[in-house]
């Protein structure tokens, strides 16, 4: 995929779109059917609470983590010769793109998260796959994955407003390339660091239908309170390491 795209192809078929759902729809350019949300799915003054809440909780958050952000960097760098930190193109609201940055977990040569992919013959869905003993991700790696130490960067992106602390994840875009147009109504709202499919499961949660059916259940049911029992709950499931790997 060219970098400099900033829409997402939408795919032909467009039978399954139910547009009052998913406040987007489908427009050409040039003649190529592409992405497009006419408006969000929150807006108004619960557009304004959420952007608040992430501002000030991610704020608070990057004062406090911060020393322990540092000491990661500096793990990483004693850890494994590369950078300190990863950074991939995922698919935002909108199904924009922008670039999302880790903590790197992976060897410098094999940090290509991407090109870890499987797909699922009976749901005919290309998934991205995350393995307890990838042998590309490096000793530190481990325990970074493990306790979501390597997301911390991604406070950054919120405050920037690429993201937001409670959302669907932002989606690889060669799996977006595949995603049946029903699947776009994920990106109707800002993508996330943690989102319900996360705290209900996380990767044991194999099906990526079933994940895109639990981001649209976020949608329709979205309230401030439902982002602080998300937040809450990826607490509790950090620190017992529910499939995280």
């Amino acid at each position: 995929m060219n970098p400099d795209l900033n829409l997402i192809r939408y795919p032909d078929d467009r039978s399954e779109l139910r547009e009052h759902d998913l406040r987007a729809g489908v427009e050409e350019s040039d003649g190529i059917p592409r992405a497009q949300v006419r408006e969000p799915a929150i807006d108004g003054l619960d557009r304004l609470v959420k952007r608040l809440f992430d501002l000030v909780i991610s704020t608070c958050l990057l004062i406090v983590l911060s020393p322990l952000m540092l000491l990661t960097a500096l793990l990483i760098k004693l850890d494994s010769p590369g950078t300190v930190f990863f950074r991939q193109q995922r698919v935002g609201e909108g199904a924009r793109l922008f670039w999302m940055v880790k903590f790197r977990s992976m060897f410098a040569c094999a940090d290509q998260e991407a090109t870890h992919t499987h797909y699922n013959a009976s749901s005919s869905q290309l998934s991205f796959v995350k393995t307890p003993y990838d042998p590309r991700v490096t000793r530190l790696g481990h325990f970074l994955r493990r306790t979501s130490l390597d997301e911390l960067p991604q406070l950054f992106s919120v405050l920037k407003g690429d993201m937001s602390l409670v959302g669907p994840r932002p989606e690889l875009p060669q799996l977006v390339e595949h995603y049946e147009p029903w699947q776009f109504q994920r990106f109707a709202v800002p993508q996330g660091m943690t989102g319900w499919w996360q705290v209900n499961g996380r990767m044991e949660r194999g099906d990526p239908r079933q994940r895109v059916e639990d981001d649209l259940f976020y949608i329709r049911n979205y309230s401030l309170w439902l982002d602080v029992r998300i937040l809450l709950k990826t607490i509790l499931a950090v620190i017992h390491g529910e499939g995280a790997y």
